[in-house]
């Protein structure tokens, strides 16, 4: 019985002496909310925080990586070759989810802030934020196709990887700013903040950033969901009218 006693209070000793030693993230953001509108074409995020710690500050230094991820949706990506003089799709692959916006901010090299390990278990990169489960029988090596998609949202703005972007000072206090292009899905976007040591997590906050649709695009976005075939009508509308308008301006501008 007295060990049994003494077992348990050696336990709650180390797990006071765990929660004292834990550092917590405090975090702000410079906007909550992203409104896309007619004239908008892009945004930058300012990001945050500092540390907070009920000792002293370990040797070891602390490390930061900052994450923001757009709504997850799946896709197909194809594959095209050069057949007998044009362009073909010649293969295709499903990609279960992937995120239509991906940044993340580092505040060193990220094979150095973070261990492989730690990357699988919270799909912290790119490359783990993707998940693509199977693939058909004729395709030889599917992470090609996820390279692909990687490369193509890399070009448009939309996955970007900042190592060293995080400035951290007096291992408390940290801030970044992250561009949120003007081509941003509708939705919430997730915001993670991970702070490593030795490349291991010992912290995380989570938090979201709202981004919609405001104006006339609101209304069509709208549209588009829960009525697609006025949606499509109104498309067709729009079309022809100003087509039949550019084709009046120009005769008008002929006769004058």
């Amino acid at each position: 019985m007295r060990y049994l006693l003494s077992l348990l209070a050696l336990f709650l000793a180390l797990a006071a002496q765990a929660e004292q030693g834990r550092e917590e993230v405090v975090l702000g953001l410079s906007q909550t909310r992203v409104s896309i509108s007619t004239n908008f074409d892009g945004s930058e995020v300012l990001v945050f925080g500092a540390i907070k710690r009920e000792t002293q500050i370990p040797r070891q230094p602390l490390e930061v990586i900052v994450t923001i991820a757009g709504p997850s949706e799946p896709l197909i990506v194809r594959r095209k070759d050069r057949r007998v003089g044009i362009w073909i799709n010649t293969a295709e692959n499903r990609i279960d989810s992937a995120p239509s916006y991906y940044a993340v901010a580092t505040s060193g090299p990220l094979k150095e802030v973070l261990r492989d390990t730690e990357d699988l278990r919270h799909k912290i990169t790119i490359t783990r934020a993707i998940r693509s489960v199977g693939a058909p029988a004729d395709i030889g090596d599917a992470r090609v196709f996820t390279r692909a998609l990687i490369r193509i949202r890399q070009k448009n703005g939309l996955y970007q990887t900042l190592e060293g972007a995080v400035k951290v000072d007096q291992q408390t206090l940290f801030r970044t700013s992250i561009a949120l292009p003007a081509n941003l899905t509708e939705g919430p976007y997730r915001t993670r903040v991970f702070l490593t040591r030795g490349g291991h997590v010992i912290s995380t906050f989570e938090t979201e950033i709202d981004v919609y649709k405001v104006g006339i695009e609101r209304f069509l976005y709208k549209l588009s969901r829960n009525q697609p075939l006025s949606y499509g009508l109104l498309s067709l509308a729009i079309a022809i009218v100003a087509g039949w308008t550019a084709s009046a301006v120009f005769r008008f501008l002929r006769q004058g």
